[in-house]
């Protein structure tokens, strides 16, 4: 999806006003008309918040730790239209038997969002409890990464957990979380 018609443009600005006014929690000090702003100054964020609902995420504003705003996949679980998904596209290619259909870095990047880091993660679940019955691939570190290894996390006891699995792993409950920088 390259461009978005007048109507999927206001039925997404809808979508997000609604989400926004529902969970002020998660963006205390902003107010809609502000969010508004940002996302009229270019077309290609409403492309790419359409497709982080398409596929399940259900996008909302947060305030990162470093202040920065971003639209965040706020679905209680690991967005649905990503699931099933190994760590990146060397995982995939090393896989020689059932590959899954993609990897969650390659996905995010032809959606034109980042993997959230644990950092982020982590802040995420300070604003709401999300995957409690699934878990989500992070950015892994390259020392990881070399090794064959990836990083996913989730939220279960009332903890946030962080775990590692080899990269080509994938399973029907795991996918991964984005963010767009506003």
């Amino acid at each position: 999806m390259n461009t978005l018609s007048n109507q999927e443009k206001d039925e997404i600005l809808q979508t997000l006003h609604v989400r926004f006014n529902a969970h002020p929690e998660r963006h205390p000090d902003l107010t809609w008309p502000d969010v508004l702003t940002r996302l009229q100054e270019d077309d290609r964020k409403l492309v790419v918040l359409a497709e982080m609902e398409r596929t399940g995420g259900e996008p909302d504003v947060i305030r990162l730790p470093n202040g920065a705003l971003a639209f965040c996949d706020c679905s209680p679980e690991s967005p649905s239209g990503r699931r099933s998904l190994c760590y990146d596209a060397s995982a995939l290619a090393a896989r020689k038997k059932n590959k899954p259909d993609g990897s969650a870095v390659a996905l995010a990047e032809e959606m034109g969002i980042e993997l959230l880091d644990e950092a982020t993660y982590r802040h995420l679940q300070t604003l709401g409890s999300f995957d409690l019955k699934t878990s989500s691939w992070i950015v892994t570190p390259e020392t990881i990464r070399q090794k064959g290894g990836a990083l996913f996390c989730d939220r279960r006891y009332d903890h946030i957990f962080l775990y590692h699995n080899g990269a080509d792993s994938y399973y029907a409950a795991r996918g991964f979380r984005g963010m767009l920088i506003l």
